[in-house]
């Protein structure tokens, strides 16, 4: 029994040591496979080597992990307030890390630490000590003398600057006096365009433009300039960074916005191209059909101009509606919300205008009237004077502009004293009542002869007389003439009715108002130029003859003369 138990130890012992021996040199291979597989990398520090660097993690190389551990070294030891004490150790998901702060400097592999034949942890100590020792010895003990070398820098660069300010403004002082006797001296020249050509203003046309040059060159050179100002002192170098990417940013992104607009570019300016060349083409059409060199039957000479603005219109929408998708932007979700925005406030906002623009439209192809017509709508009386898609515009008799909007023509009657008066004439009446004690013949040649004597009224057709109605107390009649000055229509109606009166004075006739009652037992004609009746009473009559006063009816007696 006590031979048994010896071989099972034995056996044990043997099983062991076969084991440790096969992990050992597993180990062993697979410290020589990474050794193999990796270049090792140094980390440098002011000169001085920290540690070597053997493995890659992840896919970044032995080489690169270096280089990022002494990037973090350098930015961390330029913070103003810099501590070794903020360096601390802490695991995560199976690396050691060591951080400044909030700011990881390196990890630690498992692979690391068997490269060192060691633990992970215990590396990733020892690596936080010699951190610490090194910027402790490299950066705490930076003397005084440093700082006061970077504070003069600053100094010195900034006195720099000012001198170079000082420097361009003394250079455009000296500009502005050559270009104000320039100036001075062009202007004294009488053969000279430059007052032509040179905008009116209170200064110096050149000087304005220096001044604009001048200050473009300040804001360049402190564009250049501020990198060189603000990197002595590490806590202000960021700041420049900063002001720099968030310029460059949106300049970069605009330039690639503006690289790739370019091919939707060349199909914007193609359709621009043609859709010029299409309203070229109709305008040439459109003006040789206003020189009558093309006649077209039934399109009259005046719808040509209209008519080309409608295809305008027309040509450009169809452009546009092509172009959209071309334009940067018209895809996204913003431009089509904008689009609809304005789409509904030209819809809400533009029922008036588009209701005139469909009348300027109808009036244009129906062709009521035309430029210089004498016309009356509603209460207005004038000659057109401009008419478009929107309103039409009318100079009254006193000179007055009065703007109609399309869709009030298009509502309401519309009169045209012009359209037949070259060739038919105009008929211009006017109504007098006369009583039915005066005959109808001869209201008839009085208003005739009234007629006759009216300078712009035609012989031919002659003026006739018609009887309109015959009412309660007087007959109405009408006198009408004819004339083809229909623009003078005014001053026609005032000579009628002028040689009206004359004609009916002169035969003792009176022109009463309606419903006049003419009671001639003594009541005063109203022809002017005849007597006035004595209608006093038969006893003053006597008692003033008796009493030998004279008649207040009878004129003075005349003095008698020698």
């Amino acid at each position: 029994m006590k031979i048994f138990r010896q071989v099972i130890i034995v056996i044990f012992l043997l099983a062991s040591y076969f084991s440790f021996s096969q992990d050992s040199t597993n180990n062993v291979k697979a410290i020589n496979k990474i050794d193999s597989l990796n270049q090792a990398g140094y980390v440098v520090f002011m000169e001085d080597t920290l540690f070597q660097i053997k493995y890659g993690l992840g896919p970044f190389s032995a080489e690169d992990r270096a280089q990022s551990i002494e990037k973090k070294l350098k930015d961390i030891t330029g913070e103003f307030e810099f501590s070794t004490d903020s360096i601390s150790t802490f695991q995560h998901s199976g690396l050691s890390l060591i951080q400044y702060k909030k700011t990881i400097i390196m990890s630690i592999s498992d692979e690391d630490a068997m490269i060192e034949n060691t633990t992970r942890k215990y590396l990733a100590e020892n690596y936080k000590e010699i951190i610490q020792a090194t910027l402790k010895d490299k950066v705490e003990n930076i003397s005084f003398k440093n700082w006061l070398v970077n504070i003069g820098l600053t100094l010195l660069t900034l006195v720099g600057l000012i001198v170079i300010f000082y420097l361009i403004k003394r250079l455009f002082k000296w500009i502005n006096v050559k270009l104000n006797n320039y100036d001075k001296k062009l202007k004294r020249k009488r053969k000279s365009l430059y007052r032509y050509l040179v905008p009116r203003g209170p200064d110096n046309f050149f000087i304005f433009l220096a001044n604009i040059v001048k200050y473009i060159l300040y804001l360049l050179i402190l564009f250049l300039y501020l990198p060189l100002l603000f990197s002595f002192m590490p806590w202000t170098r960021g700041i420049v960074q900063g002001f720099y990417k968030y310029i460059s940013e949106p300049i970069m992104y605009i330039v690639h916005g503006l690289i790739d607009f370019l091919p939707d570019l060349f199909f914007i300016i193609v359709i621009l191209v043609v859709a010029r060349y299409v309203v070229r083409i109709l305008s040439v059409i459109s003006e040789e059909y206003e020189n009558d060199n093309i006649t077209i039957k039934g399109f009259h000479k005046d719808w040509a101009k209209p008519t080309l603005n409608m295809l305008k219109l027309i040509v450009y929408a169809f452009a546009l509606i092509f172009m959209f998708p071309h334009i940067p932007g018209s895809d996204s979700a913003a431009f089509q919300g904008v689009s609809i925005f304005f789409g509904v406030l030209l819809s809400l906002g533009s029922t008036s205008a588009i209701s005139n623009v469909i009348a300027g439209v109808v009036i244009t192809y129906m062709r009521p009237f035309q430029l210089g017509d004498r016309v009356r709508v509603g209460d207005t009386v004038g000659d057109v004077m401009e008419k478009s898609l929107l309103v039409t515009k009318i100079k009254t008799l006193k000179n007055e502009y009065v703007t109609i909007p399309n869709a009030t023509i298009i509502n309401t009657h519309l009169w045209n004293y012009s359209q037949n008066a070259k060739e038919l004439g105009l008929i211009l009446h006017t109504s007098v009542t006369i009583g039915y004690d005066i005959p109808w013949d001869t209201v008839n040649k009085l208003l005739l002869r009234a007629a006759r004597k009216t300078t712009l009224v035609q012989k031919d057709p002659k003026p006739f007389v018609l009887q309109k109605s015959l009412d309660d107390y007087y007959v109405n009649y009408e006198i009408n003439v004819y004339t083809k000055q229909s623009k003078k229509m005014a001053l026609i109606y005032s000579e009628l009715h002028k040689n009206i009166l004359e004609a009916f004075n002169e035969a003792g006739i009176e022109i009463l108002s309606p419903q006049y009652n003419a009671v001639r037992d003594g009541n005063p004609s109203t022809i002017p130029g005849e007597s006035s009746v004595d209608n006093r009473n038969p006893v003053d009559k006597v008692i003033d003859k008796v009493t030998g006063k004279n008649n207040i009816s009878e004129p003075e007696s005349k003095p008698k003369t020698k």
